[in-house]
């Protein structure tokens, strides 16, 4: 689901992803826009259709444990929401950060991509399948 917004974002939004990592609890992305579309609003895009796809395929998903509970939680902070009609899934705040050199872009690159292994799920960054970090491993 949110891999198939890595391919939908960057065909349809003018989304060009330099870096990515998804975790269990959160996501980093790098990224520039190659339309003139204001960063924020491509963001946007981004987290209106992967929340739709991720409701939709724990809605279609009877065997998903915990099935009910999350669309509970998701449902819950729609209704506390003023701009989300049924589920929320992404919280409204962001933590973008401009990068404005290839310095501070390397090391953002850097750290993200350290994300797996400083949780301890991998040794080595490019052995996370969840990661654009394999496409920097040479």
């Amino acid at each position: 689901m949110l891999i198939d917004s890595l391919d939908f974002c960057p065909k349809e939004k003018g989304m060009e992803i330099v870096a990515w990592c998804i975790m269990t609890n959160h996501v980093h992305l790098i990224f520039r826009s190659i339309r003139g579309k204001k960063p924020e609003t491509i963001l946007g895009d981004f987290k209106r259709f992967t929340s739709k796809k991720i409701v939709k395929a724990i809605q279609d998903t009877p065997k998903e444990s915990r099935r009910e509970f999350l669309l509970e939680q998701f449902e819950k902070a729609g209704d506390n929401s003023s701009n989300v009609r049924n589920y929320q899934f992404w919280r409204h705040d962001n933590k973008p950060i401009e990068l404005w050199s290839t310095k501070v872009i390397l090391e953002k690159i850097n750290y993200i991509h350290q994300n797996p292994v400083e949780a301890g799920i991998v040794y080595h960054p490019e052995e996370y399948r969840y990661s654009s970090a394999v496409d920097y491993a040479g």
